[in-house]
């Protein structure tokens, strides 16, 4: 599976998305565009990347822009897991 596959295949489970977020493209605005996606959400969503990928996150590396759409989120993950 494709890293944006899997993306979004979090963002629907973290949400209760029902499958909503099968539709999204990359341009798709998350932060301040999806009601589900509110403070405690982004908190689950980075704790679940976490565990589904393997990767640590910092708190100084999270911030507004990374939630700005799918390519900024699915960006970030691949740039984790090249690291």
């Amino acid at each position: 599976m494709d890293t944006k596959s899997e993306v979004v295949a979090v963002l629907d489970e973290v949400l209760s998305l029902k499958g909503r977020a099968s539709e999204f493209t990359l341009s798709t605005p998350l932060l301040g565009a999806i009601p589900e996606l509110d403070s405690m959400a982004v908190v689950a969503l980075i704790t679940t990347l976490e565990e589904r990928f393997g990767f640590t996150v910092d708190d100084d590396e999270i911030d507004g822009s990374v939630f700005a759409t799918l390519a900024s989120l699915t960006d970030f993950v691949q740039g984790k897991l090249a690291a």
